[in-house]
């Protein structure tokens, strides 16, 4: 026949699911700041390939990307 868990036990069940509560909320707060870290540089990287973008289209006056494949090599 099994016994009740007695105050002791009890208190110290609590206690670990209170530690371990506590190192899941610290641990998902900084899953959150990662999230936020990279949100922005996708945002960046967004407004970046826009940019390259825009510059890659003709009729714009910014030279146009170079091909390193088109270059002579310098022992030519």
């Amino acid at each position: 026949m099994e016994t009740p868990l007695q105050a002791p036990q009890i208190e110290q069940r609590l206690t670990e699911l209170e530690i371990k509560a506590s190192l899941a909320e610290d641990l998902v707060d900084r899953l959150n700041e990662v999230i936020v870290r990279q949100q922005e540089q996708i945002d960046l990287l967004m407004r970046e390939v826009g940019r390259l973008a825009r510059r890659a289209e003709p009729g714009d006056d910014a030279p146009p990307f170079r091909s390193l494949r088109d270059e002579i090599p310098p022992h030519y």
